[in-house]
Formats: structure tokens, sequence, C-alpha cells
């Protein structure tokens, strides 16, 4: 709470002393501040003293209290007032920034937009304030999926702080847009993006944390692009280059010198917040090459580092953080069939979504699959084909659809009797179906060898395997199942070691080979017992209640069950 530049009467200095102490008191006194900075009235204050005052009630009211009309009314104040003074920079734009980002938490979007190009239009002097609102307004429109008006807003800083001399800013600039490319699917445009982004970096000299730091950004992006590519094993130098980047800067102290450029005073994220990031894009790729446990490692490691972080730190990406690794882990867990496990999980994700509307509003879709996926792990079909039916309702994103619909087209085919919808989804999902199947599942095997994507090589394997056995053909048949066991006891996947054991009983007796076929049953019929159990725990928890929710919020308490009221026959 800074006093003006001209030596300030005593009364003024008095009542902001007492309000700053209040509201640094531990624990803070927020009334008696706001006491203290009303009295500044009662001396009827010279326009500079009056605009920071509401400036500075607003911000105590916004940030401490529920009391949103007062707040809103005195950062209204202090943006109108401070407009009428020249040279009055610091109010002017930290009412515009903070005033912007009260109506976006009121959902008030388009009173915070034109308040956000005024300040821009007005702060082209001043390169701190011109870029930060940039960044704000950019934001806004990302946060509204207006992504090509974020984009150009993007692109205009990045110019701007060409122009002021600070390429780390501008990088910082390109960066962002680029992250927004990819979520646009603009890869034309991505690559020569990417590449200049790469040529600043690695040019850019400057403070050591803020070099490394854009250097995980550049990193970050890269590896997503690949992941999203699906190509797990071309990432691998771009993942390690990542992970040692994270290395480094985590021996670095914050205490190097700030830039004297005032355009380049930003930083994008805390390094400890980068660290979760790398363990999460980590795990993201665990999780496609199919290493489970691996996924399941880092997870434990960036969920801990998040409960230490959220006890000091409230900020919103780390709850966006921690859904996104609790969204992965409990596909990993329906996997390796840990579904009690995975359905307490999902039970913790809704409690996420409860504390955040719009954290609900950006992954209740995801929550809904994940819910229809535990559903076809516990044989409710039901259930699995409702949540599918409202998650499709909730997403236009473009890859969540399509994974969706071909889960939705399995529920089809594992009831049987559905062959109508079935048809309609697959012409949904694609169009051109006059493939050879056969063709098709060695083009899929081809592809998950060259890129080490272990669970697709596994399916696939099973999957042909079990087509060579009903065409009669045993060697062939014996040559993808064997394999596919390997794998899958690597990843593990509970689903295709079950389905392999099957398929090698029924080749082994078939072939006349009486003690493997014995060794098959045995095995078969432990990963059925495995899998019985934990299907009895899961079904007999309050969460299971879970998946009859198909609207609204996510319930908060559960009714507990009597015990499973599913079976787990068409499973084995």
């Amino acid at each position: 709470m800074a006093a003006s530049t001209e030596a300030p009467e005593p009364w003024y200095l008095a009542l902001l002393g007492f309000a700053e102490h209040f509201r640094t008191s531990s624990p803070p006194k927020i009334r008696l501040c706001v006491h203290c900075l009303q009295a500044v009235f009662q001396f009827k204050p010279p326009p500079r003293v009056e605009a920071r005052t509401h400036l500075q009630l607003g911000s105590v009211l916004y940030r401490h209290t529920k009391n949103s009309e007062l707040a809103q009314s005195h950062l209204e104040k202090a943006w109108f007032i401070s407009q009428q003074i020249s040279f009055f920079m610091y109010v002017k734009f930290e009412a515009a920034s903070i005033l912007s980002e009260f109506y976006c938490q009121q959902n008030l979007v388009d009173s915070a937009k034109p308040v956000l190009r005024k300040a821009i239009q007005i702060s082209q002097q001043t390169p701190y304030w011109h870029c930060r609102l940039l960044f704000q307004l950019a934001q806004l429109h990302a946060l509204e999926k207006d992504l090509v008006s974020a984009c150009d807003l993007l692109g205009v800083g990045a110019e701007y702080a060409r122009v002021m001399g600070s390429e780390y800013t501008r990088a910082l600039f390109l960066l962002s847009k680029g992250m927004l490319l990819l979520m646009e699917r603009k890869l034309s445009e991505v690559h020569p993006l990417l590449t200049l982004c790469g040529t600043i970096v690695e040019n850019w000299q400057g403070n050591p944390i803020q070099k490394e730091s854009l250097r995980v950004f550049f990193l970050v992006l890269q590896v997503t692009h690949y992941l999203d590519a699906g190509q797990v094993k071309s990432v691998k130098p771009c993942l390690k280059q990542l992970q040692q980047c994270i290395q480094t800067i985590s021996t670095l102290h914050d205490d190097e010198i700030l830039p004297t450029n005032p355009a380049a005073l930003f930083h994008w994220l805390p390094k400890e917040h980068m660290c979760v990031l790398v363990y999460l894009v980590t795990v993201m790729h665990s999780m496609q090459a199919g290493y489970l446990e691996k996924a399941q490692k880092y997870t434990d490691k960036a969920l801990m580092q998040l409960e230490k972080l959220k006890m000091l730190d409230s900020s919103p990406i780390l709850s966006t953080f921690q859904v996104i690794l609790l969204e992965h882990i409990i596909m990993c867990r329906l996997v390796t069939g840990h579904k009690a496990t995975a359905l307490q999980e999902i039970s913790q994700v809704c409690q996420l979504c409860q504390q955040s509307p719009r954290l609900f509003t950006n992954h209740a879709a995801q929550l809904h699959t994940l819910l229809g996926l535990y559903c076809i792990s516990v044989n409710c079909m039901d259930n699995a084909e409702a949540q599918f039916t409202a998650a499709l309702q909730m997403t236009t994103h473009q890859e969540l659809w399509t994974f969706i619909v071909t889960n939705l087209a399995s529920v089809y085919i594992r009831e049987g009797n559905r062959h109508q919808e079935l048809y309609s989804l697959l012409e949904r999902i694609n169009p051109d179906h006059n493939f050879p199947v056969r063709r098709f599942l060695r083009e899929t095997l081809k592809m998950s060898n060259a890129e080490d994507l272990n669970r697709l090589m596994a399916c696939s394997l099973v999957l042909l395997g079990h087509i060579f056995f009903v065409l009669g053909n045993h060697r062939e048949s014996n040559n993808m199942v064997v394999p596919a066991m390997q794998l899958a006891s690597k990843i593990p996947d509970m689903s295709v070691q079950l389905w392999s054991s099957a398929l090698l009983k029924d080749l082994n007796k078939a072939c006349g080979n009486t003690m493997d076929a014995h060794e098959a049953a045995q095995m078969h019929q432990n990963f059925s017992q495995q899998l019985l159990q934990d299907h009895i725990a899961a079904c007999s928890l309050p969460e299971h209640n879970l998946i009859s929710w198909t609207d609204g919020l996510p319930p908060v308490q559960f009714q507990p069950q009597n015990g499973p009221t599913t079976s787990l026959g068409s499973l084995l």
C-alpha cells in the first residue's frame, strides 16, 4: 500500500500505517483495516489519494471478504478517478487489472473486456503494464475459447516486446501463442513458430532462471506436440532435455538481479509449479508408452509435491494439475485392475470440481468419461452408456469426442443386440470403413511397434491372435498371443492378460498340449479371482453410486452400498 510520491499528510500516513498493520496481522484483521482506509475519505483527500484509497479498499474487500458489491464499487471508482489524473500509471493500470479480474470472477466478462482494451490503449508508454494487460486480455479470450482473438493479442504483444528490446518477453508471448495454436490444432502455424522460439530461447543471454524457464516452456510444448501425434519414441530426446532442464532450475537461486528492461519483468511459472508440470508430462508419456508402473511412480511424486504447495499457495493452476494427474492415474488403475482405488480417485476429482465451477466446466466431460470406463470395468453397461452420452453433450474436443464414441461402440458390442446403434456410431467415427480388418490390424502393429506404443501393440496382438484362432490358424494365433501376454505382463494390463490366458488355454487345448493348457487355465483362474475380488470391493464402496450421476454438479455425499449389484460374468 504505497503512498504517493509527493509529501503526504501526517493523518494519511497514520491511517495507512494502521491499515497495513491490521492487514498484515496474523490472523489479518480485515474489518479494522477497512475502517482505517474508509476514514481517509473523512478528510476529503486530493484525487490521487482518493483514487489510491478506493483501489486499496477494493483490493482488500475483493481478496479477503465476500462483500463483492462494495469491492466492485471501490474498484470502479478507482478506475474512473485515476483516468482523470495525468502520470498516475501504477494506480490506473492496477485498478484496470484488478477490476477486470473481479468482473471475470463474477462472470461479467463483457464488462471486463472494455476496461482492459481501454487500459491497453493508454498504456503503450508503460512497457510493463502494456505487456501485462495484453497477457490478461489474451487469457480472458482463451478462457472463453476465443483462441483466434487470444492469438492475435499475443502476436501484438510479441511485436511490442521486440520493439521495446525485450527478446525474453517476446519469447513468452510467442510461446503462449504456440500453446494456443497447438490447442487449435493449427499445426502448419505451430512448426515455424516453435522453430523461431527455439532460436530466440537459445540465443537469448540473460537471467539464468528466466532462460531456463523459457527452455522448460519451449520443451513442454515440443513434448506435448509429439505426444499429441502419438510419437512416444520420437519424443524421448526432448523429454530427457526437459527433465535435465528442471534439474538445472532447481539448483539456481531466485535472488538473481531483476531485469533493467521493464518489459521483461515477467516470469512464466514458479519453479515449483514447473517441477509438477514436468512430472505431469512424464506421466502422460509413460501412460501412452504403456509403462504404467512408472506413470504411477511419477504421479505419486507429483501429487505429494502438490499437497505441499497447496498448503501455502492457492493458485488455481495447482488444482488443474491435480485433476489432470488424477485423470491419468485413474485410467492406469482401471487398466491394471484396481477399480476400487480408481473409484476413490474419481471421487477426489468430484470434490475438486465441487470447489471450482471453472474446473468442473473444463473437466466435466472427462469426469463422465472416466465414470463410463469404470462402469464398463464393473459390467454396468446401461450406466456406461448414460455416462458416455452425458460426456458427449459436454465436449467439442475432437480427440475426446472420438475416444468417447469409440468406447460407446464397445458398450454396444458387449451388449450384443445394439447393431443399429453400433453401425450408426461407426459411420460417425469412420464414414469410409471399406478396409480389410486383418490388414488394418497389421498396420496398427507396425505403427505401435515404430513408436513403442506397448498397450496398443498388446491389444492388437491379442485381437489378431483371436481372429487367427477363430479361423483355425493355430500357429499364427500362437505367434500373436504369446508376445501379447508378455507385453501385457510388462505393462501390466489385467484385461489383456485375462484375454490372452483364456486364448492360450483354448489354443493349447486345441493343439493337444495338455500341460500348457492346464498352466494357462491356472493363470486365467488367478487373474479372474483378482478381478472378482476387486470388483466386489469397488461395488461395495459408497462412491459406486456415482455411476447414476449424469447431470449437474457431482454429489458431495454417497449412500453406502449393501454389496455388488453387478455381475463379472461377461468379463470372465
